[in-house]
């Protein structure tokens, strides 16, 4: 890797190949935007070492169903790892450092140390970005099996997962190939996006714009793709007092989305700010 992407491994994110991406370490990068100082390497070798403990325990002759059991006993009975009921929103349930001192976390945090935690077993588990609710899964051969890790890893048959993904959606029919398109695995950029999108959401709700800009700006890196990340940035800009970043973003996202719903909202707003900057200048 070269000397640029050491000092920005955002920018290597930013074009890597999803196989490329440490899930791991990119979620600490996140934590890291709001702990700058944070010792990641010491959080790197605090699941190395929970890897090491479990192997001791593991038996690997066994099947990957039971290997699953045994880490989610050794995760959520011994360690005490478990999903943060009395204040789900909390932003240190998004933050890797957080959720392993605290013990505590959102349903995608404690995926991530799970399926981590996982691979350094060569258990083959992996992410789902479930409306509501991430989960994971275990591929077998006689099909999937679906836990969820907020709940200490409690598996999930088909009815419950219907009823889970109706409270989300505008259809009661969900069929079988719908369900299991649901229940595809998550790419690693999808699982990063899906925790930077939840903090987003927590940091508007306590209207720290400043904060929930950020998050803007690192779902961005990891996909420029995104009209809707340009209008929300803008509006933050807006809270914020940049004026003119504000028009830049909200212009790029109706070129990119002229026939958005919002459209004609977002170009009047568009309207007032150009009202606005000859007196800002």
């Amino acid at each position: 890797m070269n000397k640029t992407l050491l000092e920005n491994p955002w920018l290597h994110l930013r074009g890597a190949k999803d196989e490329d991406i440490p899930l791991f370490a990119s979620a600490l990068l996140i934590a890291k935007d709001e702990y700058p100082a944070l010792p990641a390497a010491d959080y790197e070798t605090q699941l190395q070492e929970y890897g090491q403990r479990l192997r001791k325990v593991l038996d690997p002759t066994e099947t990957p169903a039971e290997q699953l059991r045994c880490l989610n006993r050794f995760l959520f009975e011994d360690l005490g790892f478990s999903g943060d009921e009395q204040d789900y929103y909390d932003p240190r349930n998004s933050y890797l450092n957080d959720v392993l001192d605290r013990r505590l976390g959102n349903p995608i945090s404690l995926a991530v140390v799970q399926i981590e935690l996982a691979r350094r077993l060569d258990v083959p588990l992996e992410g789902v970005s479930f409306p509501g609710h991430f989960l994971v899964r275990l591929p077998l051969d006689e099909g999937i099996v679906v836990l969820d890790p907020f709940q200490k890893g409690r598996s999930l048959d088909a009815a419950e997962l219907r009823r889970r993904a109706r409270t989300h959606l505008d259809t009661h029919d969900i069929d079988d190939a719908r369900l299991a398109r649901m229940l595809e695995p998550a790419s690693h950029r999808a699982i990063l996006t899906r925790m930077l999108r939840n903090l987003k959401g927590v940091y508007s709700e306590r209207e720290q714009w400043d904060k929930a800009l950020r998050c803007c700006d690192r779902l961005l890196t990891l996909d420029s793709h995104q009209p809707g990340e340009y209008r929300d940035r803008g509006q933050f800009y807006l809270k914020l007092d940049h004026v003119r970043a504000a028009s830049e973003d909200l212009r790029r996202y109706l070129a990119l989305m002229p026939q958005a719903e919002d459209a004609d909202s977002i170009a009047m707003q568009l309207a007032e700010l150009g009202s606005a900057l000859p007196r800002l200048n």
